[in-house]
C-alpha cells in the first residue's frame, strides 16, 4: 500500500502543472504562432504533452491538447516556417525536460 501511495504521489507532484491548449486550423483563429525546430537547442520553449487535462496549470512547458477551442487556455497555429513563428518549440519526451529556454517570450502564455 505504501509503494502505491508513493508512486501515485509521484506522478500527482511531477505531473501537477501544465496548460490546455487548442491547435488552431487558422493562424487568424490563434493567439500564438509556433514552428516545431528539429534541435532543443534551436527552441523558445520545450514543450511535453501531457495525458489528462487534470494536470494543466502553469505555464511551464507542459500542454494538454484540448478538442475545443473553448476549453483552451491559449490557441496556438502551427506555422510552415520559423519566420512566422511568435514562438520556437520542441517537443520532449519527459515532463522533467519540459521548460522555458528562452524566458523573454514567456509573457506570451500568459
Amino acid at each position: 500500500m505504501k509503494f502505491f501511495l508513493t508512486i501515485a504521489t509521484f506522478f500527482i507532484v511531477t505531473n501537477i502543472s501544465a496548460q490546455k491548449v487548442f491547435s488552431a486550423e487558422y493562424a487568424s483563429q490563434a493567439d500564438i504562432k509556433v514552428f516545431v525546430v528539429d534541435y532543443e537547442s534551436q527552441a523558445d520553449l520545450s514543450v511535453f504533452k501531457v495525458e489528462y487535462s487534470s494536470q494543466a496549470g502553469k505555464n511551464d512547458g507542459k500542454w494538454f491538447f484540448v478538442e475545443y477551442a473553448s476549453q483552451a487556455d491559449k490557441k496556438i497555429f502551427f506555422t510552415a516556417y520559423a519566420s512566422q513563428a511568435d514562438v520556437l518549440i520542441y517537443f520532449v519526451e519527459y515532463s522533467s525536460q519540459a521548460k522555458w529556454r528562452k524566458k523573454e517570450k514567456l509573457h506570451l502564455f500568459y
